[in-house]
């Protein structure tokens, strides 16, 4: 019998186009031979629309940005109930979640799935939001003694009332360059490299465009490698893969529109640093509590010291993005690494069940 997938996509987030590339492309790899194809469109107003049952691949973005029926939420809650629900014939078995940035890649739609008690594909609440917030992360990193590059971090409320005390609390404990960053966004969305006074100013009212909170990061001189994780209880790593950007460092633009980045798979790097990757990889994994996927970003220095750079719970999920082309290389293929994730989400989602939820 063909299991029935929801594919929950676009979201009220900078990142919506990247999520709407990443569905259309799931589309493409999924055996509709196995699954019932269902599209779920939240629009970048927040609102939930589904689309009709998908017959193939979809082969434009526009095709997902239908405007039909508003899912309702609480009111047409049955559409997400479990096979057990009165509306069985239409119940879903497994959500799978192509949603970046925030309002979906930071635990506010796994909370929503966890209420709904639904299979879904990924991480949970605790490791998507801690995910999500680089300052989070960061600090549990260091609770897990996981190598980092030097830090600070604050919110908007504070740069206004103490711009030039900030400005020189940076330069005494880092130096440029910097990179600036919102702390709950991925795709380097809002990211800005600085090299004086000047530039830091015009990189943090940047990067507070798209939080209150940002993470200004010391520059590092180091190879980008990145290598994947998959799994739950007993996660297992990908071979390591280097990005090697034309650009001064890897932003929105050469992740997804000029193509302007070459990709090193596996990357040449020595056993020992490999070794090293893995061992972080999986125990970033594992502080975070993590489950189904994660990509783990590492710098690598001239002298092949390791630094953890962070986490993505949900990251780029195309063809050609750094995680399926890792699993790839690793002997595990695109529709292959999709099945096991929605494998994984049911393994997940059966072993909570059963927990008690009474005093017996």
């Amino acid at each position: 019998m063909k299991k029935r997938i929801g594919l929950l996509y676009g979201g009220k987030s900078a990142e919506h186009e990247v999520s709407l590339m990443t569905a259309r492309a799931v589309t493409g790899a999924l055996n509709f031979n196995n699954y019932e194809v269902y599209p779920i469109y939240i629009t970048t107003d927040g609102e939930w629309r589904k689309g009709k049952r998908l017959s193939g691949p979809v082969e434009h973005v526009e095709e997902l940005q239908f405007g039909t029926e508003q899912l309702a939420i609480p009111n047409n809650i049955s559409d997400f109930l479990p096979t057990k629900a009165e509306s069985e014939e239409q119940a879903l078995d497994v959500i799978f979640p192509l949603l970046h940035g925030p309002n979906g890649e930071d635990g506010t739609v796994q909370g929503l799935l966890e209420v709904l008690n639904l299979p879904y594909v990924g991480n949970g609440v605790l490791a998507s939001s801690a995910g999500m917030d680089k300052v989070v992360m960061k600090q549990l990193f260091s609770v897990a003694g996981l190598k980092q590059v030097p830090y600070i971090h604050f919110i908007r409320s504070n740069w206004r009332k103490s711009q030039e005390k900030l400005l020189d609390q940076i330069e005494e404990q880092l130096s440029f360059p910097v990179f600036v960053k919102p702390a709950n966004l991925g795709s380097s969305v809002g990211i800005s490299k600085a090299v004086d006074r000047e530039s830091l100013i015009q990189a943090i009212e940047l990067a507070f465009k798209y939080d209150r909170k940002i993470v200004i990061e010391q520059g590092v001189k180091a190879r980008e490698i990145e290598m994947a994780v998959l799994g739950n209880d007993s996660p297992r790593c990908s071979v390591p893969g280097e990005i090697k950007p034309l650009k001064d460092f890897y932003d929105y633009q050469a992740k997804y529109q000029d193509g302007n980045t070459a990709l090193i798979i596996p990357a040449e790097i020595p056993d020992e640093v490999e070794d090293a990757m893995k061992d972080m990889a999986l125990k970033a994994f594992k502080v975070l509590d993590c489950s189904g996927l994660v990509r783990a970003d590492f710098f690598v220095t001239d002298d092949n010291e390791v630094l953890i750079n962070e986490i993505n719970t949900m990251p780029g999920f195309t063809p050609f993005s750094m995680y399926p082309l890792l699993w790839q290389h690793t002997g595990l293929s695109y529709p292959d690494l999709i099945e096991e994730l929605v494998r994984l989400a049911i393994e997940r989602h059966d072993e909570k069940q059963l927990l008690n939820y009474t005093m017996d």
